[in-house]
């Protein structure tokens, strides 16, 4: 009778003993790691994500920053959560560009044609979007620094400051998701982007008091999604009403994470 040899366990899991949720995961960080490539192969990308924020920085803080009373609160103190806030806000159109770029290219279809799973290219894409943004958010944070914003709290603060305007980007990326897949192209997309962007942050307390806009205006400038997460970032940055402002927009991250991922997971099935 021949023997058969029976190979020593190695600790490797066959593919086909491995979970659909590790396939989703894997497919999810190669799409990922595809889209972060492209950002280290064209920096420019990078580099002008961040010339509009440091222009605002620049405009408000030098041109218009005299003009603006925000009491005892330095107005460049004042102003960079607004700034952190809106660029990631403005940040998240590149979403709907890529992905609408992606689906006039062809990429959708070569991937939905892959056997992987089908919310990876969107996760991956989002996830790639929130490493882009947080780097800017760094940059846009030295540049505060380099015009005088200071910190009137602590670092702690700091950080969770950023996890929730972090958090924030990764909901607002789903949003252009969505708005990218029903594009017919980059220009589309970013044409159908600019008035939500637009109306969520100059109707904000962004860059100046909600108390100096008319009355009908101040209570959709502090609630909607933006004002609050605007509010929060500055709580924890000068200090204030933090807890209030923190619970509104972390429930607003969730909510729109909760009703625009599965609506962008459905629009790239039917793309």
């Amino acid at each position: 009778m021949t023997a058969i040899a029976v190979p020593a366990d190695t600790g490797h899991i066959a593919p086909a003993q491995k979970s659909a949720l590790y396939w989703a995961f894997s497919d999810t960080m190669a799409v990922a790691n595809r889209n972060l490539i492209t950002l280290r192969r064209v920096p420019q990308l990078l580099i002008f994500s961040t010339v509009q924020p440091v222009i605002f920085v620049l405009l408000f803080r030098y041109v218009f920053g005299g003009a603006i009373s925000t009491g005892p609160i330095p107005y460049v103190d004042y102003l960079m959560p607004g700034i952190f806030v809106q660029t990631v806000t403005f940040g998240a159109t590149n979403t709907a560009v890529g992905l609408a770029d992606d689906l006039l290219k062809g990429f959708i279809e070569r991937f939905r044609s892959l056997p992987m799973a089908r919310s990876a290219v969107l996760a991956g894409r989002t996830l790639a979007d929130l490493v882009r943004d947080t780097l800017v958010v760094l940059l846009m944070l030295v540049v505060g620094i380099m015009v005088g914003f200071r910190i009137h709290t602590n670092v702690f603060a700091l950080v969770a400051a950023l996890v929730i305007l972090l958090l924030f980007a990764f909901a607002l990326a789903w949003v252009f998701a969505l708005i990218g897949l029903g594009a017919s192209n980059g220009e589309a997309a970013q044409a159908a982007s600019f008035p939500i962007v637009a109306v969520l942050v100059f109707a904000s307390p962004a860059f100046v008091p909600v108390d100096t806009m008319p009355s009908w205006l101040q209570g959709f400038a502090n609630h909607q999604p933006v004002g609050a997460t605007v509010n929060a970032v500055r709580a924890l940055c000068i200090g204030g009403d933090t807890a209030t402002w923190v619970i509104q927009s972390i429930l607003w991250s969730i909510a729109i994470v909760a009703v625009f991922a599965p609506l962008a997971v459905r629009a790239y099935k039917r793309a």
